[in-house]
């Protein structure tokens, strides 16, 4: 137990630190905000703010929690990784200490964006929501800090990390309805967004900050936050069993993975490290 928390302080204080990182990963979100909220408005649609703010603080803890694979990547090319390893701990007190502490910065960074929304458009009716809103940021959190590190294991370069990383995260988080509803999207990116996790993430998510429990299937799909795929309706709740079950899978995809892996035969150089942080 102290191996896990000592390595999730370790993550909170390096995010922290991060003072520059902090204030970019702040600002930037409001500029998607701005942006889209000013193109994409819809009669439908009662709070633009709210609803573009929603997508954009859920889609900052799914790439947050992905970050997790940076820091493990520069820990294997710093040598953090194999000295811990060969220290007396589990590894997958390792695995545990990784995956919490992506989750719980991913989860700041979203009640920061959430906090500043707040004085711009968000608008609570019921104490339950902010609740439900920070359960639902550590479910995100944790499903996609499992699959950050699931790739963190897979990886063999710092440089080929990166083209990963903006392969994976790029299509995600733009054919997902967090930025542009899917029923703006051409039919073949909209079937494209039917497997995509952060699909399903955005919809409950949305769901919850938007206080929209009450409506009917049929308003909800209308509001883009149920999905009808050929006449099935996949609503928010069934979303959210979609995501929990995602996130079961690659939890133990990527621990098992983290168990298994040799780290004395990862060979980064120092070029991978400068390409990966520069």
């Amino acid at each position: 137990m102290s191996t896990v928390f000592t390595l999730w302080k370790r993550g909170l204080k390096a995010f922290i630190r991060n003072r520059t990182g902090l204030i970019f990963s702040l600002i930037f979100p409001f500029f998607f905000v701005y942006v889209f909220g000013a193109i994409f408005k819809s009669d439908y649609i009662q709070n633009p703010i709210a609803y573009m703010l929603s997508g954009v603080i859920i889609t900052t803890v799914f790439e947050s929690s992905l970050n997790l694979a940076s820091s493990t990547v520069d820990d294997m090319v710093s040598g953090f990784m194999k000295e811990i390893l060969v220290s007396p701990v589990r590894r997958i007190a390792v695995a545990m200490g990784q995956l919490l502490a992506a989750t719980t910065v991913a989860t700041l960074q979203g009640i920061l964006i959430l906090v500043i929304g707040l004085f711009i458009g968000i608008r609570f009716t019921t104490w339950t929501t902010p609740l439900f809103i920070l359960i639902a940021m550590v479910s995100v959190g944790l499903v996609f800090s499992g699959v950050g590190l699931f790739l963190a294991t897979k990886v063999r370069s710092g440089q080929t990390f990166q083209i990963v990383k903006t392969a994976v995260t790029m299509p995600l988080t733009f054919i997902s309805g967090a930025y542009i509803p899917l029923s703006m999207l051409p039919d073949t990116l909209r079937y494209i967004a039917y497997i995509n996790p952060m699909t399903y993430a955005t919809a409950f998510f949305r769901m919850i900050v938007l206080e929209k429990t009450d409506l009917t299937t049929a308003e909800l799909v209308k509001e883009g936050l149920a999905i009808d795929i050929n006449g099935f309706i996949v609503t928010p709740f069934m979303s959210f069993v979609i995501i929990v079950l995602i996130g079961l899978v690659f939890l133990l995809l990527s621990t098992y993975s983290f168990i298994k892996t040799d780290f004395s035969r990862l060979n980064r150089s120092s070029s991978d490290a400068s390409a990966l942080w520069g």
